[in-house]
């Protein structure tokens, strides 16, 4: 358990040391993102293995590895430094307060605060889908990508995220199952959709990440029985207000 708590201290650091190689040495960026998730996944899974609790270590390392992944590609895109170095510090604190979220509820239990996972799933999730959708447009923009080949690859992240969501709140996979498949189908619908507004590609990530926030909250409220009229007016209102006031003040391309 000493080690555990070593770990994650040390994880985050390696994370940011070999993010921060990648923006010295753009050559091994990919070896980097790479090495990077498989410490993330190596220290989740010793977590795991020494919890007498969940020993699922596969459903707790999809954020994090997400999360890593989703940003290294947007931070690929920008060319800002302030900005690129404010993403890889983000990334190191999300990464360790996961950590220490997940040690506390898998090892020592009675330090966990209710609903932290579930808080971090998500916040966390929503900057998975920004971030990721954000950089297959901007993607599809500069290299001139197929959009069916972008979508497929929105699909794959949407239905990892979805489905860790739907874990994390403790929801029947049965049960949940048929809204994964659901919210995947419209969600890829709209990013289809908004993939040919002549919009900048920070902007059309947002608008996605917005969709899902609106869509996998009020399905997260109703499957666990807790969906009422104010909880449908806050997410609909707050989320279109968004959209709204995005659009309305961004520059068409």
């Amino acid at each position: 358990m000493k080690y555990d708590r070593i770990l994650i201290l040390l994880t985050p650091l390696a994370v940011l040391v070999l993010f921060e190689l990648y923006f010295f040495y753009q050559k091994i960026f990919y070896y980097s993102i790479l090495l990077a998730i498989i410490l993330i996944l190596f220290t989740v899974r010793r977590i795991s293995k020494n919890s007498e609790i969940d020993k699922s270590w596969w459903n707790f390392s999809i954020l994090p590895a997400c999360f890593l992944f989703s940003l290294s590609i947007y931070s690929s895109l920008l060319t800002n430094n302030l900005y690129i170095q404010l993403l890889f510090f983000v990334n190191m604190v999300f990464i360790y307060f996961y950590l220490k979220s997940i040690y506390y509820y898998l090892i020592r239990p009675e330090f966990y605060k209710a609903q932290t996972i579930e808080n971090l799933s998500s916040y966390g999730n929503f900057l998975v889908i920004f971030f990721f959708s954000s950089a297959s447009y901007g993607l599809q923009s500069f290299l001139n990508i197929a959009t069916a080949l972008l979508i497929f690859f929105i699909l794959l992240l949407l239905a990892l995220v979805v489905y860790q969501v739907m874990w994390a709140n403790k929801i029947d996979i049965n049960l949940g199952f048929i809204f994964i498949l659901l919210l995947c189908l419209i969600l890829v619908e709209i990013a289809w959709s908004i993939s040919f507004l002549p919009l900048n590609y920070n902007v059309l990530g947002m608008v996605l990440a917005i969709c899902y926030y609106i869509l996998i909250g009020l399905t997260r409220f109703y499957l666990k029985g807790k969906l009422d009229g104010k909880i449908v007016k806050l997410y609909l209102f707050s989320g279109f207000i968004s959209i709204f006031i995005l659009l309305l003040t961004s520059s068409w391309i």
